[in-house]
């Protein structure tokens, strides 16, 4: 009877965790999809294209942290944060990394 009791108290930590990792990956498609699809589903003003490997090659070369800075601040003809001002940091970053996710 005690395992069970102690299966049961676990049980929800098990479930939290599992559902906290995979959480950053679908909040980064849902991201791209609402704000950042519209430039980079197209190339529209010289976006990389998600698939697009060789865009996004020279781009994951000078680093994630650039590429968050750049996606964050903004960069040339894209707008902070995509133009979404309402995204928190840890939101444009998974959008970023399931952007570079798909591109490789």
């Amino acid at each position: 009877m005690k395992h069970y009791v102690l299966l049961a108290a676990l049980l929800p930590a098990v479930f939290a965790t599992a559902t906290a990792s995979a959480a950053p990956a679908a909040n980064g498609e849902k991201i791209y999809q609402a704000t950042c699809m519209a430039c980079h589903g197209t190339g529209v003003m010289g976006a990389p294209k998600v698939g697009d490997a060789a865009a996004w090659k020279p781009r994951v070369a000078q680093g994630m942290n650039t590429l968050y800075g750049n996606a964050t601040k903004g960069f040339k003809m894209m707008p902070p944060r995509g133009g979404n001002p309402g995204l928190k940091d840890d939101e444009v970053k998974a959008a970023i990394d399931f952007m570079v996710g798909k591109s490789k």
